[in-house]
């Protein structure tokens, strides 16, 4: 066996794990405890936080995100529903429409008895050739002469009730025509049993006549003081 001298040089003795030091050690280890808690906090994610597992923070978070949410939802649920309120409504308003027949004109002769005779409706002056309209939604059954009443527009109304629109110098409908609130019917004229330029409204319901202003006042429309719903404001030609 050959002995090596003391002088001669290591060629190999193995290889050496160069020693960690204790403090390199105990980083790894918290190291590896962090990654591995983030892996876990990770995969907790996914799911609904334990309440007792969360921060204060946190959960202060969750709620308010929570209520923002459910606020956001009745928001949306009641504007919804006023959307479709404000469909009924405009719906039942249109269906409901009840309009002066004249604008600018001079409340004459009311309904009532007069001398010895009933004025079965109430006068409107106005220059002949102004246009009236259909107080309410209807047909036309009567576009002619009738007798006193001169050139006469006769409209059946939605609601079952009767307007006669009398003494026209002319007629802008026929018989059997659909209108509606706010459509011209004729010309505000003298013909007939008439004293001057006037349009003689009269209201029937069953045949009877009522008197056109408590009639319409019930409906929105004060004829005397020239006023009607907002809803109702037609263009009158």
């Amino acid at each position: 066996m050959r002995q090596r001298l003391s002088s001669e040089p290591d060629r190999y003795r193995g290889r050496r794990r160069v020693p960690t030091p204790p403090r390199s050690r105990y980083a790894a280890v918290v190291t590896t405890a962090l990654v591995g808690a983030g892996g876990v906090a990770l995969f907790a994610g996914n799911a609904l936080p334990d309440a007792k597992s969360v921060s204060p923070t946190v959960l202060a978070e969750l709620k308010t995100a929570s209520a923002l949410s459910e606020d956001a939802a009745e928001r949306a649920n009641a504007a919804d529903r006023s959307s479709r309120d404000g469909e009924r409504v405009d719906a039942a308003a249109e269906a409901e429409v009840w309009c002066l027949p004249l604008k600018e004109y001079e409340f004459n002769s009311p309904y009532g008895v007069q001398g010895e005779e009933l004025h079965t409706g109430v006068d409107l002056v106005a220059p002949e050739g102004t246009p009236y309209v259909s107080i309410h939604d209807g047909t036309v059954t009567k576009a002619g002469w009738f007798g006193g009443y001169g050139y006469t527009v006769i409209v059946a109304n939605a609601d079952g009730s009767e307007a006669i629109y009398g003494h026209s110098s002319e007629l802008s409908v026929q018989e059997g025509q659909e209108v509606k609130a706010g459509d011209q019917l004729g010309l505000v004229g003298n013909t007939g049993l008439s004293y001057g330029s006037h349009l003689h409204l009269e209201v029937h319901v069953k045949g009877e006549p009522l008197d056109p202003v408590s009639w319409l006042m019930e409906r929105g429309v004060d004829i005397k003081l020239q006023m009607e719903p907002f809803h109702s404001e037609v263009a009158i030609p």
